[in-house]
């Protein structure tokens, strides 16, 4: 698959040849829903917590005699029957990861690569570099791009200019390519790839 290569003011550098076998496959789904719920549940803190009876500072005396109340029987009043008792079955910590194999998080993001590609929703740029770190200037060059809700994923590094620029943009993120994932590239309306990340993820899935 051929592709144009734009700059940042828009103007046409060249074009670059993308491997069928990474961006030319027919999207599947299903693959990308299992790795997309595998990043959510991974990302849960689990942190959520209630005290059971064993947890709950009050006294373990018997409330009031077994028989001749006229009431039901009971003993703690830490039971979870009673307001300030403890509850029953609540949430603990826990991990809310699940499993997912490598092989299949690999393809998942082929997949969404290549549905990207499908749906024109990929830019590939000649490079992200700003000199200066001013939002505005970028702003301009992503509206003359086209881009109001997008990833940018660039090389082994990102430029600090372009990224401290574009971090106060809404609805647009900057990572390095080590930092591609599945989810993130589902959630944008555009994929933009420089030819730096396009070559390292050509070297990841070689």
């Amino acid at each position: 698959m051929e592709l144009k290569v734009t700059t940042l003011e828009g103007k046409e550098s060249g074009s670059v040849q993308l491997p069928d076998a990474i961006f030319g496959l027919e999207p599947r789904k299903d693959i990308i829903q299992r790795c997309i719920q595998w990043q959510l549940n991974k990302r849960q803190a689990g942190t959520h917590k209630t005290k059971g009876r064993a947890e709950i500072w009050r006294t373990g005396k018997k409330m009031y005699r077994q028989k001749g109340t006229g009431g039901a029987r009971h003993g703690s009043a830490r039971v979870p029957q009673f307001r300030g008792g403890g509850r029953a079955f609540g949430p603990v910590v826990r991990s809310h990861a699940t499993d997912l194999p490598k092989k299949v998080r690999a393809l998942a993001l082929k997949h969404a690569l290549s549905a990207r590609a499908k749906d024109g929703g990929l830019i590939v740029l000649d490079s992200a570099q700003l000199a200066g770190a001013k939002t505005k200037a970028l702003a301009a060059q992503f509206s003359g791009l086209g881009l109001t809700n997008a990833l940018i994923i660039d090389g082994a590094q990102v430029d600090t200019g372009f990224a401290n620029a574009a971090r106060n943009i809404p609805n647009v993120d900057v990572l390095p390519v080590q930092g591609i994932n599945v989810y993130d590239i589902v959630r944008r309306q555009k994929l933009v790839l420089t030819k730096a990340a396009v070559e390292a993820l050509e070297a990841r899935f070689k």
